[in-house]
């Protein structure tokens, strides 16, 4: 499936209308990501060609400026020698050499406004697969939390969680009754004579400790 017809609808695509606009954001994403990811090995394969042909042309321009060079010192001593018409032949193959030079020299500039073009293609390219894994991290996050979000929801709604609550508070009443029904055993029952002999023992202590505190405040005043 092909969402981009050409370079420039890639860069100049909005990521974010696309993908609100896809029934499968995440799916829309990753086939974004892959589209862009093989133009830019093309664009890379046709810059290293370009490159190459660059290399290329350079050599061939050296050895065209030579020539011309070559040709030129040739006639030059054949003018020195008297040799007239070797000159004229000798300045002839140096025009063809510069014209060669020329035509180089045209082509060289040609490649380079191609490279700079890969380059800035490259480069702007490169800028938006970054933007759209940032927007598909972005969405994988997004999903993410939303199925934690629909998980906890169905806990909290889950019948089963109320049965359960409603099952520790009918313990918890079920405690308090018991611990009701001890207390009011403890209450009716008779007191034994251990318990008896301690009041009588404590109202002892208490007593003690009021008389003392009547002779502390009349010795006082």
């Amino acid at each position: 499936m092909s969402i981009f017809s050409r370079l420039s609808d890639i860069v100049n695509a909005n990521l974010t209308t696309l993908l609100d606009r896809a029934e499968d954001p995440e799916k829309m994403a990753r086939l974004m990501i892959q589209e862009m990811e093989d133009t830019l090995v093309e664009i890379r394969s046709a810059a290293v060609k370009a490159i190459a042909d660059r290399k290329e042309l350079e050599r061939r321009l050296a050895d065209a400026r030579f020539g011309s060079e070559d040709w030129e010192r040739k006639a030059e001593l054949a003018v020195a020698k008297g040799k007239e018409d070797l000159a004229r032949a000798a300045l002839l193959e140096k025009r063809r050499s510069s014209d060669r030079v020329r035509a180089l020299e045209s082509e060289l500039v040609q490649v380079d406004e191609v490279l700079g073009r890969y380059e800035d293609d490259i480069g702007r390219l490169q800028s938006k697969l970054d933007e759209a894994k940032a927007k598909r991290k972005s969405l994988e996050l997004r999903a993410e939390a939303a199925g934690h979000s629909i998980k906890a929801r169905r806990v909290l709604h889950d019948a089963r969680v109320d049965e359960a609550l409603a099952r520790y508070d009918r313990m918890h009443r079920r405690i308090d009754e018991l611990e009701g029904e001890a207390e009011i055993l403890d209450k009716g029952r008779p007191k034994g004579l251990a318990e008896r002999f301690a009041e009588l023992e404590s109202e002892g202590n208490v007593e003690a400790e009021l008389d003392a505190l009547r002779r502390k405040v009349k010795s006082g005043s």
